[in-house]
């Protein structure tokens, strides 16, 4: 299949999004939804291949409803869709993607994904148990829904491993390496 560019990698990148900030000021609460929205905009009208979100895309570890659901609109408006994706995820771990077993949600054959987001959490959105037994962040939502690619959460953090991201597109290879806060 020809692709736009074929060795080309195209990757934007963003960090420090900070959803939720000033979420309770009348005038500023909507300020980081567009510059969010901006971000992944211009991710498509750059002809990006993909996005990586390098932490803090909350601010808030606990983000109100109205946060999750204006994200979540952003990022399904700007990530579905059918245009071809034109990476190659050459990873072989099951456990590489929390909550998507294993495998990037632009090559589960029930999702509709044009714009793959990859993310790891910051010390702003980072995993916390709750008083529950398993560490979950709100970017485990957002995986299990597939719109990102949540990567870089250590299971233990006195003895952490890190596995890349191994990505091919046309005759370029990368390894992405992400260790959330």
């Amino acid at each position: 299949m020809p692709a736009l560019d074929d060795d080309i990698l195209r990757i934007m990148v963003s960090t420090d999004n900070h959803l939720g900030f000033m979420d309770k000021d009348i005038v500023r609460k909507d300020d980081p939804f567009a510059a969010f929205e901006e971000v992944l905009v211009s991710a498509v009208n750059k002809n990006s291949d993909m996005v990586l979100l390098a932490g803090d895309l909350f601010h808030d570890a606990k983000p109100s409803r109205r946060v999750l659901n204006t994200t979540m609109k952003i990022a399904k408006d700007h990530s579905l869709g059918h245009d071809p994706v034109f990476l190659e995820f050459l990873n072989s771990s099951s456990d590489l993607f929390a909550n998507t077993n294993g495998r990037a949600n632009f090559e589960d054959p029930c999702m509709a994904v044009s714009l793959p987001i990859f993310a790891i959490h910051g010390n702003h959105d980072e995993p916390s148990k709750d008083g529950g037994l398993e560490s979950l962040s709100t970017l485990d939502i957002f995986a299990a829904s597939n719109l990102i690619n949540y990567f870089g959460k250590s299971k233990q953090v006195d003895d952490i491993e890190i596995e890349p991201i191994l990505l091919k597109k046309g005759g370029t290879f990368v390894a992405i390496y992400g260790l959330g806060a």
